[in-house]
């Protein structure tokens, strides 16, 4: 079976979209349904609690970044169009906030373990039908990679990422609303530790064990 790098543009295009659309997407969703439990219905109202990528996506992060990441190699990621959140109809507002964050990286390890029971099933067809088997396997080995990297990326502590919002949680409130004073300077920090090399590195370990242990669970 051919690597990804031997795939033309157009192959890897093929293989990648639905993985990426479905992380991104599905990730903003988890949040909107879990901010809907807890009783905040803007999402809902908004028509954001719904499957249909069209209505989650960003044409920069679910489009651009992931194509032009595509043709220079190394990690795909993306974003979608956040799902807004009201916690003003929340009982406890930095609780239920960190529930809400949870939830969409825990949407993207579900799919992982989804889309490795894919690539498995493809390994299984390759003998029988093996240009059906090896698409599906390299989609599902994409969907793991996708889902993977947004789970370590988003719990990384630097807000507006989901993982500020569980430390902001255990923070008094003073010293969270300061926390999440930075959170205008997030994507420029993210930038930043992408240009001096420190992001791959922070996010290789976690990557690597979750793929490790989710290819052990399936049997790859």
């Amino acid at each position: 079976m051919m690597g990804f790098d031997e795939l033309t543009l157009i192959q890897k295009i093929a293989v990648w979209a639905m993985p990426v659309i479905f992380a991104i997407t599905l990730h903003e969703v988890a949040h909107g349904w879990a901010a809907s439990k807890f009783g905040d219905q803007t999402a809902r109202m908004l028509g954001r609690l719904t499957l249909n990528p069209i209505k989650h996506i960003d044409p920069l992060g679910t489009i651009v970044v992931p194509v032009a990441l595509l043709v220079m190699g190394g990690f795909v990621f993306g974003w979608a169009k956040a799902v807004p959140v009201d916690t003003r109809n929340f009982k406890n507002p930095s609780r239920d906030m960190a529930w809400v964050a949870v939830a969409g990286p825990t949407a993207n390890l579900i799919m992982a373990i989804a889309w490795a029971v894919i690539a498995k099933i493809g390994l299984m067809l390759q003998v029988s039908t093996p240009d059906v088997g090896q698409f599906m396997v390299y989609t599902g080995i994409a969907g793991v990679s996708i889902n993977l990297i947004l789970l370590v990326l988003n719990l990384l502590p630097i807000p507006p990422l989901d993982g500020s919002r569980v430390v902001s949680a255990f923070l008094p409130k003073k010293l969270a609303w300061q926390y999440n004073r930075i959170e205008s300077f997030g994507f420029i920090i993210l930038v930043g530790l992408m240009i001096m090399g420190m992001l791959s590195p922070l996010l290789i370990g976690p990557y690597t064990f979750f793929k490790t242990a989710i290819f052990a669970l399936v049997g790859i």
